[in-house]
């Protein structure tokens, strides 16, 4: 990870054009080494989860240029890297395994970590979920019990159960969830480990249940 938090780091310090194109080499030695993570990554889900065959490291990795066209931050050049391998790649929409690095101190997450499920559902997509829940809400909870070291985004989570589902719910609290993403943060000292991927692939392993039923109930919805 030595090239990838170089690079990030020094971006995180020095985000100007400037510094970036002198610095060209040092991004594309973590541009090839985050590469790298993503074919091992894409090899090991696949192992378990068929629908993520035959994707590419383009289909699961991110430009590290932002788009400043709607944004009052105009710095040109993210400071975190992250890969996501899902059914379809990173544009289906779909639950799957996300892969996170950034510096410490960075505003963007709290931490590098590793994620599955579905971040920021379309309206229809966390409707259906919700109504999936709500009349068979057990096997929901059942897959997210096997993922035991991940817990919820739930910094948007909603105070109260949303209009149109009962209060009284067994599952209320899933009821409120606006993202059916789970996470759980990558340690100091993990990130040091040359077992990181190991440890990544085989908790990813864990939330294989979650990201199937997600996806299960979305597309058959929408088909």
């Amino acid at each position: 990870m030595n090239e990838i938090f170089e690079f990030l780091y020094g971006v995180q310090q020095n985000n100007n054009r400037e510094w970036f194109l002198a610095h060209k080499d040092l991004y594309k030695r973590a541009e090839a080494r985050a590469n790298k993570i993503a074919e091992q990554l894409i090899d090991g889900i696949s192992a378990f989860d068929a629908s993520c065959k035959g994707l590419t490291v383009k289909d699961c990795t991110y430009r590290i240029y932002r788009d400043l066209r709607f944004s009052p931050d105009k710095r040109p050049y993210k400071t975190h890297i992250g890969i996501y391998v899902c059914p379809g790649g990173k544009k289906s929409q779909l639950a799957g395994y996300y892969f996170h690095l950034q510096p410490e101190n960075d505003e963007y997450l709290e931490s590098s970590l590793i994620s599955a499920g579905l971040y920021d559902p379309s309206k229809e997509m966390l409707k259906t979920i919700r109504e999936e829940i709500m009349f068979n809400g057990e096997p929901f909870a059942e897959a997210l019990a096997k993922a035991k070291n991940f817990v919820f985004f739930e910094s948007s989570k909603m105070t109260r159960v949303p209009l149109g589902y009962p209060k009284d719910h067994p599952y209320a609290e899933f009821l409120k969830l606006r993202n059916y993403a789970l996470a759980q943060p990558i340690s100091k000292k993990r990130l040091q480990s040359k077992d990181i991927l190991k440890w990544a692939l085989e908790e990813f392993q864990t939330a294989y249940d979650f990201n199937r039923l997600l996806n299960n109930i979305v597309t058959f919805r929408e088909g």
